[in-house]
Parts: structure tokens; sequence; C-alpha cells
């Protein structure tokens, strides 16, 4: 078997600055996989489909060098092909479920896609082309593995992304307790509090000063004040004035403290951190910085109509360009929109979606109406919930700091739950589904 050469990694990484990790691995490894010696023994059943030693192989050839240049020592052989060929089976789950589901990419979707891919990385398509040629990736395949990899977004969207809710509740618990994380921060002021060890401390000693700076930061968090505590019982050069080490900008943080910079609220203590010298805690006191810039925001209204065993993209695409027509005809978009829309929620407003965020609606929606100028209607567009049209009333800028931080908290908070409902969705389609492996014990490498 053919092992992929590194240099392919560090030229497309230095040609292709900026398409998807995923997308990007999954075209190396469909590389790797067409290099690689073809064998027919099979080493997992996924339901009605197989997934054989050749592709496992390719999807290690392509892990392994990424290992090697982030130093992280390699597992055992068998450990290695476990964890691959798990990650391939969910893959595989994925593609599985989509087509069941009937999602899929057009050609003109993904040709723009390829686009825009090509075009974030400052080339046409036809250089796109040449430089994967040019690095040993086949265009196809990657072609391929970028619809594969719109496919699996907009099932998770369907499947997981859509039914995420982010209460009111959850947003002011967010805002008391983490409100400075949102905020960029440009300048902190820290406060320090040392038990200092001798050179060559005995474990004895090390032990006794971790205890005595555990308790601190005890009596710290059952309510004392950090300079109280600091001037009575800190090592450090700033004790007597309570362990003030004054202003930082981020960029000149001491790295002993710049992790608990970066990352504690204001008025948050660090666990103990030991160094040479000994242990440390370090406050945050204060914190300076920019809050989010203002954002764009569109008022629009929108006609959706759904896909389904009776009506066909076809149909979906000729009822909306009726319905186009009629509004230019001086028919009332809302009225319309009450009596053909399937976005029952909307439709009931006239198709009046308020005032949209960035990020409050998927990708394919947002794109096409960040295109229109006010009071424009668009042509039939897909996204996962089915066909549109939408029309653009106005826009405004919004500079509330406040709400600004609330809509960055909902976007922070529903990643996190992305994040933990995307793996519960995983466990259960594997649950689900008949899977059987047949790989053997291997060696080390």
């Amino acid at each position: 078997m053919v092992m992929r050469p590194t240099s392919v990694l560090a030229s497309l990484r230095a040609a292709a600055r900026g398409l998807g990790a995923a997308v990007l691995l999954a075209a190396l490894a469909a590389s790797a996989a067409a290099r690689a010696q073809p064998l027919d023994s099979i080493v997992a059943v996924v339901n009605d489909d197989v997934i054989v030693q050749s592709e496992l192989d390719a999807q290690i050839d392509l892990v392994l060098p990424e290992l090697r240049a982030q130093g992280t020592s390699i597992p055992s052989r068998a450990i290695l092909e476990k964890q691959v060929l798990d990650r391939l089976i969910l893959e595989r789950l994925q593609l599985q479920q989509a087509e069941r589901l009937g999602i899929d990419v057009d050609e003109a979707t993904l040709t723009e896609s390829m686009r825009n891919i090509a075009a974030r990385n400052g080339m046409s398509l036809d250089d796109l082309r040449a430089t994967l040629t040019a690095s040993g990736i086949s265009f196809a395949s990657f072609r391929e593995d970028t619809r594969l990899q719109i496919v699996n977004s907009r099932l998770q969207q369907q499947e997981v992304l859509q039914k995420i809710r982010v209460t009111d509740a959850e947003l002011d618990r967010f805002m008391e307790t983490e409100r400075d994380s949102l905020i960029e921060r440009k300048e902190v002021r820290l406060q320090h509090l040392l038990i200092a060890l001798p050179d060559s401390p005995s474990s004895a000693q090390i032990e006794r000063a971790r205890g005595e700076i555990t308790a601190l930061l005890r009596r710290i968090r059952a309510g004392e004040s950090f300079s109280d505590v600091a001037v009575a019982n800190s090592d450090g050069r700033r004790a007597l004035e309570g362990g003030d080490l004054g202003w930082f900008p981020i960029a000149e943080v001491p790295s002993l403290a710049l992790e608990p910079a970066r990352t504690l609220p204001k008025g948050g203590v660090s666990e103990p951190i030991k160094s040479p010298s000994g242990f440390h805690l370090i406050r945050v006191a204060d914190i300076k910085g920019d809050g989010p810039a203002p954002i764009s925001q569109t008022n629009a209204r929108h006609i959706l109509i759904r896909t389904n065993e009776v009506v066909s993209d076809d149909d979906a695409k000729r009822r909306l360009n009726q319905l186009r027509v009629r509004i230019a005809g001086g028919d009332d978009f809302g009225t319309l929109a009450r009596a053909h829309s399937d976005d029952t929620g909307s439709a009931l407003k006239g198709g009046d979606l308020g005032w949209v965020s960035p990020g409050d609606t998927v990708p394919e929606f947002e794109e096409t109406m960040d295109e229109l100028a006010p009071n424009e209607i668009s042509e039939p567009f897909e996204s996962p919930f089915g066909w549109h049209i939408v029309q653009v009333l106005e826009r405004r800028k919004q500079d509330t700091t406040d709400e600004l931080l609330r809509m960055r908290a909902k976007d922070v908070i529903r990643m996190r739950k992305a994040e933990e409902a995307t793996e519960v969705w995983l466990r259960q389609l594997r649950d689900e589904a008949y899977v059987e492996t047949r790989i053997d014990d291997g060696g080390d490498f």
C-alpha cells in the first residue's frame, strides 16, 4: 500500500488555505484510497453496506502523518484501526440516513459551492482544479466529497440543529455568569498569590504547599477578599498590594497567567497553578475590551413550499414562480403567504419573519436574502426546509450592546447544545443500526 506523502498535505495547505477541514480530509482520504492497492476483505458491515480494508487503510494513511506532525504519540495499530473505523461507520450511517430522507444536492448548488471554495482561496474553479491535480488530489473525488459534506450538513440541520431551542432563563444565566467571555479582551488587571517552594523541594514540601494554596483558594471562594488573603499569606513581591499586578495588554500577559487572563470572568480566580517557584493563584480583577460590533439585521418575509411524495422540486418551483408573477402583477405578498406557505408559523403573519440577524436562518436562506435589495423578491431557491421565495422589506444596523451580547450568548449556547445533541443523535443512529466489525488485533507501527 502507498502511504500518502506528507508533501501532498503541505502543498495542499499552502495552495488551498481556507478550504473546509472536513472536505479536505475527505478529499485526501479519497485520493489515498485511489492510490492504495484494492483489498476486498470486509472490515465492517453497516446495515446493507460494507466498509473494506482498503478504505480503512486509506484513512489510516491520512491520520498517521497528521498525528506525527502534531507530535502526538502513535497508538497501537489495533487502537488506531478501531478509532478510524468508528469514524467511518458514523459517516456511512449519516449518508444512509440522508438517502432515506431524500436529502441530496443538485448540480447547480454543488457547482456554486465549488466556486465559493475556489473564491475563498483567491482562485477560479479552473485554478482550484489545477491546484488539486498538482497535489495528487482527484478533482472529481474532491467534488464528490464536497457534495457529501453539504448533504451531511443538511442532514444534521434537519435532524438536530433546527430542533435546538434556547430559553430566556438560559440566556439570563449565561449573561449573569459568562457575559465577560463575549467581550474581546484588550487588557486585563491581574492579582497574584504565591506559595513559594525552595529550590529542589522534597515531596513533603510540595504537598504541604499544595495543601496551603488549596486551603487559601477555598477561603477566597467562600467569600474572603483575595487582597486580604494575599496580604497575609502570599510570598509574591506584590503581596502588600493585595497581589495587584496592574494592567496588562492581553498580548503581554505572562505565560503562567495567560489562560486565566483569557478565559476567567471578571472576579474569577484560577485553580492552583504549579511552577518551579511554587503554587500560584491568579485573579482577573478587571477587564477592558470591545463588545460586539453593530450587526446588520434584515426584516424579511417568505413563502415556503415543502416537497414530498406528491410535490416534486419542479412542482414547488413552478408554484413559487406563479406566485412571484402574481405579486409582480399587484397581488399582496402577505395574502398569498397566508394562503400558500407551508411555514405555518410565519404564514399566519403573512410570511413575516421579523428582524433576522446573521445566523438566525440556514446558510442557503441567509445567502439569498443578503443579496436582495429592499422590496426585491428572490427567484425560487432551495434550503433544507424546501423551496422559498423571500422578500426583503428593510434593513437596519443594530448597535444596542446588551441586545447584541444576548444574541451572541444565544449563539454560544446553541453551539454548546448542538455539540451535545449531535453526539446523542449519532449514538442513537448507531444504536438503531446493524453494525458488525471484522478487524483483527494489529501490532504497533
